[in-house]
């Protein structure tokens, strides 16, 4: 028999912390990071053709470039950040609060999007970085295209746990991520899409897609039976 590899399936929330606020961080609706991000993302495009003055194409092709860099952003972050396996307790315990979590509890409908807490001070360090590389102005359009990419990320990824695709791209992404869930999480890194996995060789057969469309039936065989 295969090793599970999860906790639970259950939609609810396993406490993480004794402090009411600090649980309060880790957990967040699926809407919020819409609600946050799409005024910043108006205002970067804003900012960089009224205030910067950039033709429409060249705030296009930054945006872009944003949104196409996202995808390799989210594979590496992915594979080499979440997936880091520390030898340390306090380093084990970061990375069971970063990401281990969400492995062990894969539905947990509360922790499957990015809370607040933990994405604005991501944006803000990658956004230095980057400044370091672009214009003020050409990073406004590059960095809202960056954004939406992320936010394309985020809103899939809640999809691809409870989203019932039937058939289509979408299916093709939600199958590759859920082999990544509960057959190998050291395969199948992109989540919104999986072309980096493609060109990095770190993705599934195409046999293992029909292994997970027969292990979500049977998870739901037994979570009924249960």
């Amino acid at each position: 028999m295969a090793k599970k590899l999860y906790v639970s399936n259950s939609t609810e929330s396993q406490r993480m912390f004794k402090s009411d606020f600090l649980e309060s961080l880790t957990k967040v609706h699926y809407l919020v990071p819409i609600i946050f991000w799409v005024p910043v993302i108006v205002y970067l495009i804003y900012k960089a053709y009224a205030i910067g003055e950039m033709t429409t194409g060249s705030v296009v092709g930054y945006f872009i470039f944003g949104l196409a860099f996202w995808t390799l952003a989210e594979y590496v972050l992915h594979r080499w950040i979440f997936h880091y396996h520390p030898t340390s307790a306090w380093g084990q315990r970061i990375h069971f609060i970063f990401h281990g979590v969400h492995h062990d509890y894969p539905k947990d409908r509360l922790r499957l999007v990015m809370p607040l807490s933990a994405s604005i001070p991501m944006a803000a360090i990658i956004y230095f970085i980057l400044s370091w590389f672009f214009g003020e102005f050409t990073l406004s359009a590059f960095f809202a295209g960056f954004l939406f990419g992320y936010l394309i990320y985020d809103e899939c990824h809640y999809a691809m746990h409870h989203a019932n695709f039937k058939s289509g791209l979408f299916k093709r992404i939600k199958d590759h991520h859920m082999l990544h869930h509960y057959a190998d999480p050291e395969k199948g890194f992109g989540v919104s899409s999986y072309i980096w996995d493609v060109i990095f060789g770190s993705g599934f057969p195409k046999k293992g897609v029909k292994k997970a469309a027969a292990e979500r039936a049977n998870r739901k065989k037994d979570e009924i039976e249960a």
